[in-house]
């Protein structure tokens, strides 16, 4: 325990004029009144008085609150009363210390309606005297990093409040730096193998990479140098609970998951923020739509900071924030610096908020009225990582932050989502990416047959909305691959002169194992069985494993034997595909696709055209076709592309860069293949791979002959 001459030593630290009677005379009064008092820890109770006076020095608070944290639980916990407080100490500290004992005994945890009158008295008593509840959250931060001694069940439902009250309240009053330690604390409690986890992927990332905030420190660090600026530089790996949360709110892997690290640059004035953002984002390219200025755009808590973000060494995203020394003290503080001392004067911090006009932002117009809109009311002030909407009926629904119309939707019906069409936010009709504000009402508009788009994946944040999107994708993806697997299935059954008759499949599915002939076209489709198996399940003597090669210079049946020919290179036909020729005086034959749109040129010249069909048997990989796909820019992702490949059998003939962002790369890749199955493999194998964005097939009409 820290003795009082050590507390008063931290006080003298950021107040010579500290009275140090006074709060020795509280100490002594505070150990006299906790006597013989444990904690379930079997420590002195008067233990954590002390330590919640500790931590509020740490903000250089007055003398009045620290002695009232010395003294926060004597009317409630000894035989000491208001009066007797009132007399030895004063009226100001009786006051604040029976301000806290009175939110002590709020059960802001219990049902709704008593939350809502619990939260109206936690506020009435914040609005007499905001270091009531400064109070009370040191208070609540100590009882939290000595939970272990507590029952489990006493445990889990401290943590919950903390993670759904205390930690929220501290964000809101800008004291982020708390905020993110009792969400850490109850996070440990609450969900104690995520927790470990992220802690071991953080030490493994570490091993792999080295210090990586030791190294973009000093690289922000030698930029300004370069540019004559002094600043200091602090960087940190951000809180595990801060990761997880996020990792839930983008439903993303760890692995993918970007801006982990956290650097702040404190400058000496407000000019020189603005020219260090400008030094940061010409050495290092700024992520779109994550520059936010809070500096010519203050939050109500008179936080004020530049927040950007780069995509920095090795291409791993990181969070910068600039600010000025003062702007830095209240970001540390928040509301609390208005009562910050510094060499024994209360600290006149141009940035602080007044601590009367800001409570009066959050209980104005609620001085009446019922219990429940109150509470409505301050949740969407008080709870500023999440967003709170309204139906068109009035009834409140909570999204997280940067929410689009689109999780609104999911949030009412998985039907709603799945059938949404366009959304009006506050009357007006806007795009379904538009991100929703508090107090905003919506309104969905749907359409019978509307079906969700693979593009809805990035638009949505909630994993309801993910979750409900993807099945109704893997519903719509089925379809595609029965019409695939019917595809391959004529052609397989072609190659070996026979027909692929309902009745042929629905035997080969029950000799499968197979649920019926949909099942077994599906799993055709999508690669999970081959062709070449169902017809040797069929036909064993026919199978195309003992079909003989086809001569790769004469893939196709329906040419004379001295013609010449060549594949069209705008559709790029391979075998298994339903094919035309079309002639061309000196030049031969080109063999198009049947579907390729390049025929329409055609149609009034019929005597050009040729039937032609691949021949039976199997194909040399000599086909080319041109894949066009999406990667993410991180490091391997290229080399695991080209393995896949590579494991499919089929060889890269050629690769070209079409487009290079921050975040991903476009390219075209020249894939030699022996048939549509082969190709199918491939683009398969290809959409497995969680850092390949996109692919489809590429065909380019201004190739045509």
């Amino acid at each position: 325990m820290i003795d009082v001459e050590d507390l008063i030593a931290l006080v003298r630290n950021y107040n010579p004029r500290t009275n140090e009677d006074l709060i020795r005379r509280a100490y002594d009064y505070g150990l006299k009144m906790h006597d013989g008092q444990l904690r379930h820890s079997g420590e002195p109770y008067f233990t954590h008085p002390v330590a919640v006076a500790a931590i509020l020095t740490e903000q250089r608070l007055d003398d009045a609150t620290i002695v009232t944290a010395l003294l926060h639980d004597t009317i409630e916990d000894t035989k000491s009363t208001y009066t007797e407080v009132a007399r030895l100490f004063g009226d100001e500290v009786a006051k604040l210390v029976d301000g806290v004992t009175k939110l002590t005994n709020l059960e802001l945890s219990s049902a709704q309606s008593k939350q809502a009158e619990n939260f109206r008295k936690l506020f009435m008593a914040m609005s007499e005297d905001l270091r009531v509840i400064l109070v009370k959250l040191a208070d609540r931060l100590h009882n939290m990093r000595t939970i272990k001694s507590m029952r489990a069940e006493k445990q889990a439902q401290k943590a919950r409040e903390t993670m759904e009250i205390f930690a929220p309240l501290a964000g809101r009053m800008g004291m982020q730096w708390m905020r993110e330690e009792l969400e850490d604390l109850a996070f440990r409690v609450l969900n104690p193998d995520a927790r470990n986890s992220l802690i071991r992927r953080f030490i493994t990332l570490q091993r792999e990479s080295g210090d990586v905030v030791h190294k973009i420190t000093a690289d922000i660090r030698a930029e300004l140098e370069k540019a004559k600026i002094e600043a200091d530089v602090f960087g940190r790996a951000k809180k595990p609970y801060s990761v997880w949360r996020k990792m839930q709110e983008k439903d993303l892997a760890f692995s993918r998951l970007s801006d982990i690290y956290g650097f702040r640059v404190i400058a000496n004035n407000e000019a020189d923020c603005y020219r260090i953002i400008g030094v940061i984002h010409q050495r290092w390219r700024a992520v779109p739509g994550r520059f936010k200025d809070y500096i010519s755009q203050p939050k109500n808590n008179g936080y004020r900071s530049i927040h950007t973000t780069v995509s920095g060494r090795d291409g791993k995203r990181v969070e910068v924030q600039i600010r000025t020394r003062q702007m830095h003290e209240v970001a540390e503080a928040g509301v609390a610096a208005h009562w910050s001392y510094r060499e024994g004067v209360r600290a006149k911090n141009p940035f602080a908020v007044d601590p009367a006009k800001w409570i009066a932002t959050l209980t104005e117009r609620f001085e009446e009225g019922d219990h429940d809109e109150f509470l409505e009311h301050v949740k969407l002030e008080m709870y500023s990582d999440q967003v709170f909407c309204f139906t068109p009926k009035g009834d409140v629904i909570q999204l997280p932050r940067g929410a689009t119309p689109l999780d609104y939707a999911y949030s009412i019906h998985t039907r709603i989502g799945n059938s949404c069409v366009s959304a009006k936010v506050d009357g007006i009709r806007v795009p379904l990416w538009t991100r929703l504000k508090n107090g905003q009402s919506v309104e969905i508009i749907t359409a019978e047959g509307q079906l969700p788009q693979s593009s809805w994946i990035d638009i949505v944040t909630t994993g309801r909305a993910k979750a409900a999107i993807r099945k109704s994708l893997r519903e719509e993806d089925r379809g595609r691959f029965v019409k695939l697997g019917q595809e391959l299935a004529r052609a397989a059954f072609d190659h070996v002169g026979k027909k692929a008759s309902d009745k042929a499949l629905r035997t080969a599915a029950k000799m499968l194992g197979l649920a019926d002939e949909m099942d077994l076209l599906a799993r055709l489709g999508s690669a999970e069985l081959t062709a070449r198996r169902v017809v040797e399940t069929l036909y064993p003597e026919l199978s195309l494993a003992k079909a003989d090669e086809v001569d790769g210079r004469r893939p196709v049946v329906g040419l004379p034997a001295d013609e010449n020919f060549r594949r069209a290179t705008c559709c790029q036909p391979v075998p298994g595909e339903r094919i035309v020729g079309i002639t061309y005086r000196g030049q031969g034959v080109v063999i198009h696709a049947i579907d390729c749109p390049a025929l329409e040129e055609f149609e009034e010249q019929p005597a050009r055209w040729i039937d032609l069909q691949w021949h039976s048997g199997r194909h040399a990989a000599v086909h080319t076709v041109c894949l066009e796909i999406t990667i993410s820019n991180d490091a391997g992702v290229l080399g695991r592309m080209c393995t896949l490949i590579g494991e499919q059998k089929a060889n890269i003939s050629d690769l070209r860069f079409t487009d290079r962002k921050p975040d991903f790369y476009r390219l075209l890749v020249d894939v030699d293949l022996r048939d549509v199955e082969h190709l199918h493999l491939v683009m398969t194998a290809l959409e497995a791979e969680t850092d390949v964005a996109q692919i489809s097939r590429h065909r380019d009409l201004s190739k045509r002959p």
